[in-house]
């Protein structure tokens, strides 16, 4: 959750988003279950995982 918390702070993800898959992570109890995600939050999970490597290889890199 703490991935997500960041995600939010660095505004890689809207509240909703971020409401809706704390929700989804805290209702699934199985990684299999986690998987069942919608595509959406899939999609905004991925591009915000994408958007922070992107930023710690920059940080990195200087």
């Amino acid at each position: 959750m703490q991935t997500l918390d960041e995600m939010l702070t660095l505004k890689l993800l809207t509240p909703d988003q971020h409401d809706e898959i704390r929700a989804w992570a805290r209702r699934a109890k199985t990684p299999e279950k986690i998987m069942q995600m919608p595509p959406h939050l899939w999609r905004a999970l991925e591009e915000a995982s994408v958007l922070m490597d992107f930023d710690a290889d920059l940080a990195t890199s200087q």
